[in-house]
């Protein structure tokens, strides 16, 4: 069957599927890579629809982003993320002065910043939360990984800095009451995307191996697979 042949259910082409675990495999955290520039307005509308379809505990759709244009405001962002940063390197012990050797955040150097909150009334949703209530959370962390991966397809860097106060945040971007930011994202042009992840090549952390995390029917029993390669 060819690439442009009618292809039963829904499985994608295979040049499809390699695009999407290439997204995959090749997004980055970045920090340090940023070169300015600018992104279109119609590929920064790309990103948040991708970002709009994530999915949702209770279809609740807890996210809303607010671009930051503001110099001055970007700035002052920045400093709350220094604020914390030392208050992190402070409560990391032993390893503070290899924490404050790390590039953090990118805020000015980037071409686009993106503050994402879960707005105000959250509590109201029980569908899928009455259990676990952090699951909104975990629903915003699903819309930022698809707006991560789209920016990886047009060939952008995204960076997620999450260190920082939210109130102190949510005061600065006058969020409503109840509205609480959970990531500054730091979008645009870069002048590479390393091969791994910033912090594997700085030495603070590694990847673990997959049959290490990937356990069949009891904690501790592992999963293995002679398929080593996506197919």
């Amino acid at each position: 069957m060819t690439e442009e042949s009618p292809r039963p259910g829904h499985r994608f082409s295979e040049t499809e599927r390699r695009g999407l675990y290439r997204a995959i495999r090749e997004r980055r955290d970045i920090r340090s890579s940023f070169v300015g520039g600018a992104v279109e307005p119609q590929v920064m509308r790309r990103l948040f629809e991708a970002a709009h379809h994530g999915p949702s505990v209770g279809f609740m759709q807890p996210w809303r982003f607010l671009v930051v244009r503001s110099l001055e405001l970007r700035r002052r962002i920045r400093d709350l993320v220094e604020e914390e940063r030392v208050r992190t390197a402070d409560a990391l012990g032993d390893r503070a002065a290899e924490f404050l050797r790390l590039k953090v955040e990118g805020i000015v150097e980037c071409a686009e910043v993106v503050v994402v909150s879960m707005p105000e009334g959250r509590d109201r949703y029980v569908f899928g939360r009455r259990t676990i209530p952090d699951l909104d959370f975990a629903s915003v962390g699903c819309a930022i990984r698809n707006l991560w991966l789209a920016a990886c397809a047009e060939g952008l860097g995204v960076g997620w800095v999450s260190i920082f106060d939210p109130e102190a945040l949510a005061e600065l971007i006058r969020a409503p009451a109840g509205a609480l930011p959970v990531a500054v994202l730091c979008i645009g042009p870069v002048s590479t995307f390393d091969s791994r992840p910033e912090l594997e090549r700085a030495g603070w952390d590694r990847r673990r191996h997959l049959d290490s995390i990937v356990d069949v029917d009891e904690w501790g029993r592992r999963f293995l697979s002679d398929v080593n390669d996506v197919q």
